[in-house]
């Protein structure tokens, strides 16, 4: 088993050299509107937006840098396949222009536009971060009718373009199977609210800090990935940062396509591939492992479990369950300029959890 993995420096709104209809799965997280951090960013694209921050305006410069947004999501449409799904995640902004405070719905925009170009919406995912400590707070403190709640969540758009993916031949099912997710994850992955992922750093590179990225823990891309596609689907990321949904593809058996308009960025991209052999078992055996004490655990409270899964031979709660298969990473290759291949192991990985 391979994958492939493109690095492409460009502007996102323009992925005329990605074919149409050629992408599974959309995972990212843009720069956010209004965020001090990337006025900068959107106004190289655009100096209207730098005018209407100078005079004032923060009305018009949020609608200016949706439109640099909408363009990458037109795109975003044209390259997923019928049935696939685009995760995005966002944070609204709040911010004083002009001596007014008040809130900018970054998710809501984002959401209409999507819905606008023919994408169809499905639950989203709140992310409490809880960066923020329980006594912060914004405005006149104890004083009524001059404070304001703090921001302490980010929102997952999910959205699918066109109806339900289907999986028709044998070879398809296989995969799906092999691609399934332990009946312990499922409920707390698909939960629509997530408190468990705190936006612990991953050790794969000196990545550059948050201040110059959207970048999104590993943890939350990892769920996205193993949630919404199967091993061997093409997932892209039209604003790839520091390469995290790069890492987590490889991770897990599926091929990647990332952009990013900042080529600075890839002192950070590139040293993934150094560390990411090791760091992707260890963190797949860590997923085993904490199989195995939820179902050893649940054994001593509740009895035996009724099925057995063929390749690791531990028990599981359901039959979709029998056929889960890591694939451990054996080797990495550059094969160009930016383009990288993954070499897998097609059998499970001996386990020893005594």
């Amino acid at each position: 088993m391979k994958t492939t993995h493109k690095i492409l420096f460009q502007d996102s709104r323009d992925l005329k050299n990605i074919p149409s209809e050629s992408v599974d799965l959309i995972v990212t997280s843009p720069p956010y509107p209004m965020i001090q951090m990337w006025d900068e960013m959107y106004g190289n694209q655009n100096p209207d937006i730098q005018s209407a921050l100078a005079s004032g305006d923060g009305k018009l410069a949020y609608a200016l840098m949706h439109e640099i947004l909408d363009a990458v999501w037109n795109e975003v449409f044209r390259i997923l396949k019928n049935g696939r799904f685009a995760c995005i995640n966002i944070g609204d902004a709040t911010r004083t222009v002009k001596g007014n405070f008040c809130l900018y719905p970054n998710h809501a925009r984002i959401l209409t536009h999507l819905l606008n170009i023919g994408f169809s919406a499905l639950p989203d995912i709140l992310w409490r971060k809880q960066a923020n400590t329980p006594n912060k707070f914004m405005g006149s403190g104890m004083l009524p009718a001059g404070a304001y709640v703090t921001l302490e969540h980010e929102y997952i758009l999910i959205v699918r373009k066109g109806f339900k993916r289907e999986f028709k031949t044998e070879k398809e099912k296989e995969n799906r199977r092999e691609s399934a997710l332990f009946w312990e994850e499922r409920n707390i992955w698909f939960s629509d609210v997530w408190t468990d992922i705190k936006g612990k750093c991953q050790k794969l590179s000196n990545n550059i800090s948050r201040l110059r990225s959207a970048a999104f823990p590993y943890e939350l891309a990892y769920r996205l990935i193993n949630m919404y596609s199967v091993k061997g689907d093409m997932v892209l990321d039209p604003f790839l940062g520091t390469g995290t949904t790069t890492a987590v593809a490889m991770t897990s058996g599926r091929s990647s396509i990332g952009v990013e308009i900042d080529k600075s960025f890839e002192q950070a991209i590139h040293p993934i591939t150094c560390s990411i052999v090791n760091f992707s078992n260890d963190y797949l055996h860590d997923r085993l492992l904490r199989h195995f004490e939820f179902v050893k655990n649940r054994m001593e409270n509740s009895g035996s479990l009724k099925y057995t899964n063929r390749h690791y031979r531990f028990p599981v709660v359901t039959s979709q369950e029998q056929f889960i298969l890591f694939n451990n990473l054996e080797e990495v290759q550059g094969c160009g300029d930016n383009i990288f291949e993954i070499r897998y192991s097609e059998k499970p990985r001996t386990l020893n959890f005594e």
